[in-house]
């Protein structure tokens, strides 16, 4: 493990700025280097990283398509009142509450990457907040030959 002072540690990029704050003096870049994550009207942006606390996939057994349906619980007509719940997972339980939604949607409109939604989502399921209704199999779906019958029946009407 490297210290600040150590030579190796000397040549690096951005080794000056960090051995100045080790030393708890103001590192006049520090800012300029950190704007990327900052918006002025929202505040420090939370890379998508944090908000799924480095997880890839939720531990739900239930395989979230972006079609699948996310409908709210009964149980969660107050997601604000639950303290250990993120601000994502608050808004995604509200955005449901007025209408289902789908993975893709709620993307959309959180302006958030699938993946994220998806191990957000995942997390309400095994918190009983939400349900998913999983798109039907193409093997439930009425044989092609079928439907055509019975379109041809209603023709004939």
């Amino acid at each position: 493990m490297n210290d600040a002072g150590s030579p190796r540690s000397a040549g690096t990029p951005g080794s000056q700025e960090r051995e100045t704050a080790a030393r708890g003096r103001a590192v006049p870049g520090a800012r300029q280097q950190d704007a990327h994550f900052f918006d002025a009207d929202a505040g420090p942006v939370v890379r998508p990283y944090a908000m799924t606390r480095g997880r890839t996939s939720s531990a739900t057994r239930h395989r979230l398509d972006l079609i699948a349906i996310v409908i709210p619980e009964p149980a969660a007509d107050d997601p604000d009142g639950d303290h250990t719940l993120a601000p994502e997972h608050v808004e995604i339980v509200q955005l449901c509450q007025d209408s289902p939604q789908s993975i893709a949607e709620l993307a959309a409109t959180l302006d958030l990457p699938v993946g994220v939604v998806r191990v957000l989502v995942g997390d309400l399921v095994e918190e009983q907040l939400v349900h998913v209704t999983r798109p039907v199999e193409p093997a439930e779906l009425p044989d092609e030959s079928l439907l055509r019958e019975v379109i041809d029946g209603l023709r004939a009407l």
